[in-house]
C-alpha cells in the first residue's frame, strides 16, 4: 500500500491516543508557555497550536469555543484567549520556534524545545484590554415602573 496524500505521523499511536497526546502537549505549551519533546512530536504539535492562537487572536464565542475543545483545560484556554492572544497581535504567522536541544540519554531520540517567539512575560499588553480597565463602571439606573402604567392608562 502507498502512503500517497496522507499527511501527519501516526507516532506509533492509535487515532484517538494521538489526538489526545497533541492536545496534551498543546496545553502544557500554552500552561508553561515552553516544552521539551520528541522532535516529530514538536514537528506535529507546533501547526495545531498555531491554529488555535490564530482563533485565539481572533475572538468571538465562536472561537473561544473552538479552542476549549482544542486543549485539555479550560483554565489553559482562557489563559490562550485572555492573556496570551492579545500579547501576539503584531505577528501574523509563526509564534512558536522548534530548536533541537539534545538527544535523550535512554533511547537517543533527539530532543526539541518549542517556545513562543516573542518573549509573553516582556511583550505590552493590548490597548483594547487596557482601555476596558481605565473605563469606568457605569451604574444601573432603574426606570420608575409609574411611567408605564401612566402609559398605559393614557392610551385606554
Amino acid at each position: 500500500m502507498h502512503r500517497h496524500g496522507y499527511q501527519g505521523r501516526k507516532l506509533h499511536r492509535e487515532r484517538d491516543q494521538r489526538r489526545a497526546l497533541i492536545k496534551g502537549l498543546a496545553d502544557s505549551l500554552v500552561k508553561y508557555e515552553s516544552i521539551e519533546t520528541t522532535l516529530p512530536k514538536a514537528k506535529e504539535v507546533v501547526p495545531y497550536v498555531e491554529k488555535l492562537i490564530t482563533k485565539a487572536k481572533k475572538g468571538g464565542l465562536h472561537n473561544r469555543r473552538q479552542v476549549l475543545s482544542g486543549l485539555q483545560t479550560v483554565a489553559s484556554a482562557h489563559k490562550l484567549v485572555d492573556e496570551i492572544a492579545p500579547k501576539l497581535k503584531g505577528r501574523v504567522s509563526g509564534h512558536l520556534r522548534i530548536e533541537k536541544t539534545r538527544s535523550r540519554r535512554g533511547d537517543n531520540a533527539q530532543l526539541a524545545r518549542i517556545s513562543f517567539v516573542d518573549d509573553l512575560k516582556a511583550a505590552p499588553v493590548a490597548k483594547k484590554a487596557e482601555a476596558v480597565a481605565e473605563e469606568p463602571t457605569r451604574q444601573a439606573v432603574k426606570k420608575p415602573l409609574v411611567k408605564k402604567a401612566a402609559a398605559k392608562k393614557g392610551a385606554k
